[in-house]
């Protein structure tokens, strides 16, 4: 069966974010990396397994594709 995302989009091929990370994002309903354009980075870090380090990893992430958190918005 096909996946249903993309694989730039798919939080398992991010370099630096961590497994406990990737779990918080999977309990909090997000799969690609689209959806954090409507989450704020200060409610992400909430999630337990979610810190900074995976906060930098999913902006940068973001950036390379011009997107930012939705609190980070222009």
């Amino acid at each position: 069966m096909p996946s249903e995302t993309n694989d730039q989009d798919d939080f398992s091929q991010l370099p630096g974010l961590a497994a406990p990370a990737r779990r918080a994002l999977a309990q909090a309903g997000l799969r690609r990396l689209e959806q954090l354009r409507q989450a704020r980075a200060a409610d992400l870090l909430r999630l337990h397994g979610m810190g900074p380090k995976a906060i930098t990893a999913l902006r940068a992430a973001l950036a390379a594709r011009g997107w930012s958190f939705a609190d980070e918005a222009e």
